[in-house]
């Protein structure tokens, strides 16, 4: 091989596992560094992973039910003209699709059961350009039981489940603002017949949403016409991005609203989690990342006749630190480089591995009575990845930059006096 010496010599180093008790102990020690980085970095992908296909999940469970953009008047009333609204906000290339809607909170009764829920008025012959609850719907054909004026509303299917009612019974949507009367305000009560059920999957939106025709969402709550705009982004990711640049477009008088801000608590504790999961991690891959210290320091100690005898044959301190360093890097690089391979295949696997251990325990990890979903999602992503290896790479070379340095130090004579 023509390659430096020094990185020989580290290599050699760092296979040396034979040539007495003290060269095995010290290749163990580096077998267990690198095994610890590589535990380390996989679990890390894991994780992180899994906790980027719990948030999918949900956030597409979410989306299939609520617009990527909002919309509004910050005054709540109906919007002078939505279609101009929409026709503006189509301008963005981002915005691929458009549609009115007027929602309220209502009271939903049947008999003496009563369930606070959200009223939502849409277009059925344009709401299935923006979720992919309304066009499932509609390729059922329930939207189009949703005429103006037969006053028909869909429930989602906790909602219908709490409240005993099935398709063609009648229930009675009380709305927030009452009728003034000279006995006092009057609440606002209207029979609605139930067309249909949905299941969004998302308990949130099934056991509090209904649907409505836009119009008589409007005559019900006394808007004369759509309150808002609702918008369908190419892609989900932009929607914050995209909100901002249409605040700006729309000017001060329109209210604008992504998905990430309608549910920023959601948003932000699902953010705040990965990023306190990764530093907390991380924190055990440098650990193991630095015990390549104490493996380099028995190294430098056991090799100072080596050094001693490089020097004299003209090695600079350089040199020397290059060929410990070498040692060290290599550890780092093929536990990062086993870590990253495990991980992945840990995480690209887990719809297999989990059931595997599932059947072997006789247990269920997610059982589907308690929550969203019964599998454990996994979606590995290079955002994540990258960084966690380079991480790892920069630790490790940190971790050599000590013994190393104490390596060159080593003065041939006093390395040689006993010798």
């Amino acid at each position: 091989m023509n390659w430096p010496y020094e990185l020989q010599i580290g290599w050699r180093y760092t296979r040396a596992g034979r040539g007495g008790r003290r060269n095995r102990f010290i290749s163990f020690i580096s077998g267990v560094s690198m095994l610890g980085i590589a535990l380390g970095v996989a679990a890390l992908i894991i994780v992180l992973s899994v906790m980027n296909g719990f948030q999918k999940e949900v956030r597409d469970r979410m989306l299939s039910v609520i617009a990527h953009v909002e919309l509004s008047s910050y005054s709540g009333e109906a919007l002078p003209d939505w279609s101009a609204l929409a026709q503006q906000a189509r301008r963005n290339p981002a915005v691929v699709g458009a549609a009115p809607f007027v929602a309220s909170q209502v009271l939903v009764a049947r008999g003496e059961d009563m369930r606070g829920a959200i009223v939502r008025g849409i277009d059925p012959a344009r709401e299935p350009e923006l979720t992919p609850l309304a066009k499932q719907l509609a390729g059922e054909g329930l939207l189009a039981r949703l005429q103006p004026g037969q006053w028909n509303i869909i429930l989602g299917l906790e909602l219908a489940r709490q409240l005993g009612v099935q398709v063609g019974d009648s229930i009675s949507v009380v709305a927030p603002s009452g009728q003034v009367t000279p006995a006092g305000v009057l609440p606002r009560i209207k029979s609605f017949r139930l067309v249909g059920v949905f299941h969004a999957g998302h308990y949130e939106y099934d056991s509090g949403l209904a649907l409505v025709h836009v119009d008589d969402a409007a005559a019900l709550f006394r808007t004369g016409g759509p309150t808002g705009v609702q918008l369908k982004l190419a892609d989900v990711h932009e929607a914050r991005r995209v909100g901002d640049e249409l605040a700006r477009q729309l000017g001060p008088d329109i209210r604008v609203r992504d998905w990430t801000r309608t549910n920023a608590n959601w948003y932000d504790a699902v953010q705040v989690e990965k990023r306190m999961m990764g530093i907390i991690l991380t924190l055990i891959v440098a650990v193991a990342a630095f015990n390549l210290v104490s493996t380099l320091v028995m190294t430098v100690t056991d090799k100072q006749a080596d050094i001693a005898i490089l020097r004299t044959l003209g090695a600079s301190p350089r040199s020397v630190m290059g060929i410990f360093m070498m040692q060290g890097a290599t550890a780092g690089v093929i536990g990062t480089a086993a870590g990253v391979g495990l991980g992945l295949l840990v995480a690209y696997n887990l719809d297999v591995i989990v059931p595997a251990i599932e059947r072997l325990l006789n247990t269920q990890f997610l059982p589907a009575s308690m929550y969203l979903i019964s599998h454990m999602p996994s979606d590995p992503q290079a955002a994540d990845i990258v960084p966690i290896t380079i991480t790892s790479l920069v630790l490790a070379f940190v971790a050599t930059l000590y013994p190393s340095w104490r390596a060159s130090r080593v003065q041939p004579a006093q390395a040689l006096r006993y010798e």
